[in-house]
C-alpha cells in the first residue's frame, strides 16, 4: 500500500506544492494583463495559463520552466487582432503550433540557440518599448493605437484627455496605475525575508484594486465570464479557410519562430538557475507546439516558456515538473470557484504591471554589457534590432538583426570554419599523471556552428576535468562565447575542472579564465 502511495505522490511534493502556489500568484495578474495588452478578453490569457501549466508542464523538455502567455508576443497579437479580428487568431495559432511540433520532430530545437543574444535581447527591448508606449494609454482608461509610433505621437493627447477629458474617471485610472507601479517596485525592494516569495506583481494589483475600491473610483474593470468554460470555443469552419491567405501564413511562421526562440532561450536561462536535469530542446519545442495547438482550439493566446514565472518557480524551491502542473491547476480551480473576484481588478492596475514588465524587457544595462564584453559592433546589432522593431514591425527587426549578425561573422567563417577534434591529454595532478578528455578547437567559432559545438561539449563526461585546446582558434563570436561561458559555469558548479590552453587571440581564454579557475582543483 505504501509503495502505491509513493508512486502516486512524488517525493518532492513538499517542495513543489508551495512553489506552485507562488507561481500561481505571479501568473494570475500577468495572464490577465498580457491578454488585455493583446487586445483580447482577460479569460483568453488565463486559458493559456491553464494549458501551459497542466499540458505543457507535463510534456515539457525543461521540467522547471513555466509556460503561458508572454508579454513579448502581446504586441504582435494586438496588431494582428486589430487588423484581422480575434476569430482569425485560433487557426493561425494551430498552424504555428503544428510548425513547432514538426520542428521538434525534425530535431531543429538546438538551432534556435544559435540566434545571436544581441538579436534576441534587441527584439525583447523593442517589444518592451512598444508595451510601455501602449500601456501608457491604458493607464488613462483609453485604448492604445495600432502601432508603437502612433502610440508615441498620441501621448500628448492622452495627457490632455487625462486632465480634461469628459469620458470616465481618467485621473482615477492614472492614480490606480501609479499606485500599482509604486507598490510593485517598492515591495520588491523592501519586502522582508520571510515574505520574499510574495510576488511584487500581486502586491501591486492588490494595492491598485484597494485604492480603486476605497475611493469608489469609476474606472474600467476586468471583464470575465461567470463560467470560464463558456469562453472555450472551437474556431468556426469559415475561419479555417483563411489559412490560405498570405497574411495568415506569415503570422503563423512569425509566431512559431519568435515563440520557439523565446521558449528555448528561456529554458537555457532556467538551466543556469539550478543543477537538476538539463533541457531537452527538441522535446521542449514539441511540447510548446502541442500547447499552442490546444490554445488555438480553445480560444487562448500564443504561449511560450516565460522567464519571470520560471525564475519564480526555481527561486521558490521547485524540484520537478509537478510544480508547473499544479500552478496550472490552481489557475483553473480559481476560475471555476472565484471568477467574480477578478471583476474587481482595474485594467489600469494590470497596465501598471505591464509598464514595469516592458521596461525590464528593454534592459539598457544589457546593451552596456554587450558593448563592454563584445565591442561596439555587437551592441550596434542590439540597437539596430530594437529600433527596427519599434519603427517597423517585429519580423523586420529580427531579420535586420540576423542579417547584421551574418555580415559580422562571414569574414571569419570564410577564412576557416570551426573544427572540433576529440581526444585525451595527459596532465599532472598531485604528482600523478592522469588523462583528461580534450577538445581541440581550430578555425572560427560562429553562431553558424553553435549546435555542433554545443553537441561536442555536452558529449564530454560529467564530473571529470575537461581541457579546451584553443591554440589554433582564431575567433569566437559572442553567441558561441556566451554558450561556452554557460557550459563552463555549469561544469565549475559541479566541481569539474575546465582547463584552457591558448585561445588568447580569439578572446576565449580571457573570457573563460575566471569561470574555469572558479572550479575546485582536484
Amino acid at each position: 500500500m505504501s509503495s502505491i502511495f509513493t508512486r502516486l505522490i512524488p517525493p518532492t511534493l513538499g517542495r513543489d506544492l508551495p512553489a506552485s502556489f507562488v507561481v500561481f500568484l505571479v501568473a494570475m495578474p500577468l495572464c490577465m494583463g498580457i491578454a488585455i495588452a493583446s487586445g483580447v478578453p482577460a479569460e483568453r490569457g488565463l486559458i493559456t495559463g491553464v494549458i501551459g501549466g497542466i499540458v505543457v508542464g507535463f510534456l515539457a523538455g525543461s521540467p522547471l520552466q513555466v509556460s503561458g502567455p508572454a508579454a513579448g508576443l502581446a504586441v504582435i497579437v494586438f496588431e494582428f487582432v486589430r487588423e484581422h479580428g480575434v476569430d482569425a487568431l485560433g487557426p493561425v495559432l494551430v498552424a504555428a503550433g503544428a510548425i513547432q511540433l514538426l520542428a521538434g520532430a525534425m530535431r531543429v530545437g538546438g538551432w534556435f540557440r544559435a540566434i545571436s543574444p544581441a538579436v534576441v535581447h534587441g527584439m525583447l527591448a523593442g517589444i518592451g518599448i512598444l508595451i510601455v508606449l501602449a500601456q501608457i494609454h491604458v493607464l488613462t482608461d483609453a485604448l492604445p493605437k495600432a502601432n508603437g509610433l502612433d502610440n508615441l505621437v498620441a501621448i500628448p493627447a492622452a495627457f490632455f484627455n487625462f486632465v480634461s477629458g469628459p469620458n470616465g474617471n481618467r485621473p482615477g485610472a492614472v492614480i490606480v496605475g501609479l499606485v500599482t507601479i509604486v507598490a510593485m517596485i517598492g515591495w520588491e525592494r523592501i519586502r522582508p525575508v520571510k515574505l520574499k516569495l510574495l510576488p511584487g506583481a500581486l502586491v501591486g494589483v492588490l494595492a491598485g484594486t484597494l485604492v480603486a475600491d476605497l475611493g469608489a473610483m469609476a474606472v474600467k474593470r476586468v471583464e470575465v465570464p461567470e463560467n470560464i468554460l463558456s469562453a472555450v470555443a472551437l474556431p468556426a469552419s469559415g475561419d479555417w479557410s483563411r489559412l490560405t491567405e498570405p497574411a495568415m501564413i506569415i503570422m503563423a511562421l512569425t509566431l512559431a519562430v519568435v515563440a520557439s526562440a523565446e521558449s528555448l532561450l528561456s529554458a537555457a536561462a532556467v538551466d543556469r538557475m539550478h543543477d537538476g536535469p538539463r533541457t531537452q530542446y527538441n522535446r521542449e519545442l514539441g511540447a510548446q507546439g502541442v500547447g499552442n495547438i490546444l490554445c488555438g482550439l480553445a480560444g487562448g493566446l500564443p504561449m511560450t516558456g516565460v522567464i519571470v514565472r520560471s525564475s519564480a518557480n526555481v527561486q521558490a524551491g521547485a524540484a520537478s515538473r509537478a510544480s508547473t502542473i499544479l500552478h496550472g491547476s490552481w489557475i483553473l480551480a480559481f476560475l471555476l470557484v472565484l471568477p467574480m473576484v477578478l471583476k474587481l481588478v482595474p485594467t489600469a492596475a494590470l497596465a501598471g504591471i505591464l509598464v514595469v514588465t516592458g521596461w525590464r524587457l528593454v534592459s539598457p544595462a544589457h546593451a552596456f554589457h554587450l558593448h563592454e564584453r563584445y565591442g561596439l559592433a555587437t551592441a550596434a546589432i542590439w540597437l539596430a534590432t530594437m529600433v527596427m522593431v519599434v519603427a517597423t514591425d517585429l519580423l523586420t527587426g529580427v531579420l535586420t538583426g540576423l542579417v547584421l549578425s551574418l555580415l559580422q561573422v562571414i569574414p571569419h567563417f570564410v577564412r576557416g570554419p570551426l573544427k572540433i577534434e576529440g581526444g585525451a591529454a595527459k596532465t599532472v595532478q598531485g604528482g600523478t599523471i592522469e588523462a583528461v578528455p580534450e577538445l581541440r578547437l581550430s578555425g572560427s567559432a560562429t553562431f553558424l556552428q553553435l549546435p555542433h559545438l554545443n553537441e561536442a561539449l555536452e558529449r564530454t563526461p560529467e564530473g571529470t576535468p575537461v581541457r579546451l585546446a584553443a591554440e589554433n582558434l582564431r575567433h569566437v563570436d559572442h553567441t558561441c562565447l556566451e554558450m561556452l561561458r554557460e557550459w563552463a559555469t555549469r561544469r565549475a558548479k559541479s566541481g569539474a575542472r575546465v582547463e584552457i590552453t591558448g585561445g588568447g587571440a580569439s578572446g576565449l581564454h580571457h573570457s573563460l579564465a575566471a569561470v574555469a579557475h572558479a572550479a575546485p582543483k582536484d
